[in-house]
Order: C-alpha cells, then sequence, then structure tokens
C-alpha cells in the first residue's frame, strides 16, 4: 500500500469557524489521523466571500492541509469530509514527491533552501555600487 502526500483544500462554513476556529479546523487533522495518516502542515489559507452562494452560506473559510495517508484510505477521507457538517466543499491532490519539501517548507511559512546547482538570487547593490546603465550614443 502506497503513503502519498495529498493537498487538501478544505472550504469550512465561517460561522462555525469563528465561533470555534480550533475545534473546526482540527477536525480535520483528526480525521486524517483517525485513518492512520499523518498531518504535515495544516493553516488558514483564507477567509473570503465566496463567488456563489453554496446553500445559504456567501462567504467562506479556506483551509490547507498537507498530510501523508495510505492511497486506499483516501476515499475513506473524502467520504468522512463529506459528512462533516462544518465542511461545504474539499478538493484533494496527490503531490508530487519532488515538490514535497517545497510546497510544505511554503505551507509552514518557513524559507524552502535552494536545491543543489541552483543559483542564490542576484544581491541587490546600494546604488553608488550598481553597474551605470549605457547611455545611447548621440548620432552625429
Amino acid at each position: 500500500m502506497a503513503r502519498n502526500v495529498y493537498e487538501a483544500m478544505v472550504l469550512l462554513d465561517s460561522n462555525r469557524y469563528a465561533r470555534n476556529p480550533g475545534g473546526v479546523a482540527g477536525q480535520i487533522a483528526d480525521t486524517v489521523t483517525r485513518l492512520g495518516g499523518e498531518v504535515l502542515v495544516s493553516r488558514l489559507w483564507s477567509e473570503q466571500k465566496l463567488a456563489y452562494p453554496i446553500g445559504t452560506h456567501r462567504k467562506g473559510t479556506y483551509w490547507l492541509t498537507y498530510f501523508r495517508l495510505d492511497s486506499l484510505k483516501q476515499a475513506e477521507l473524502t467520504r468522512q469530509l463529506r459528512l462533516n457538517e462544518n465542511v461545504l466543499r474539499t478538493l484533494i491532490l496527490r503531490v508530487d514527491e519532488r515538490l514535497v519539501d517545497t510546497l510544505v517548507a511554503h505551507a509552514s511559512g518557513a524559507a524552502a533552501s535552494p536545491a543543489a546547482g541552483e543559483g542564490k538570487p542576484a544581491e541587490k547593490q546600494p546604488p553608488e555600487k550598481q553597474p551605470a546603465e549605457k547611455q545611447p550614443a548621440e548620432a552625429p
């Protein structure tokens, strides 16, 4: 059984999230761990007005979670999230192993270290040390 890394974007009921942020968002991590998964990072993405109403909801809270889970249990996770009354919508994607470290570091707010072979970004020099721009030659 393959344990893949997944990215889940969960749209939560913003009214319930406002009343109990830790409890509502914690249900996602609890569901993953109950199914034998490991949460890598879980955080608030944004809270905003929806493009279109979902039932009576006009505003939603987007919650981003990266987790490692057995591929056979992913369908059960989707089912559990659909049954959760705090969840309006979910999108779960499998993450390519080459991108896992970078995405998790970005989501957790840590700066990702440059990979081997990649150059460092050019440092900005003070104006007096920057090379002067070439002026176009005047035509005679």
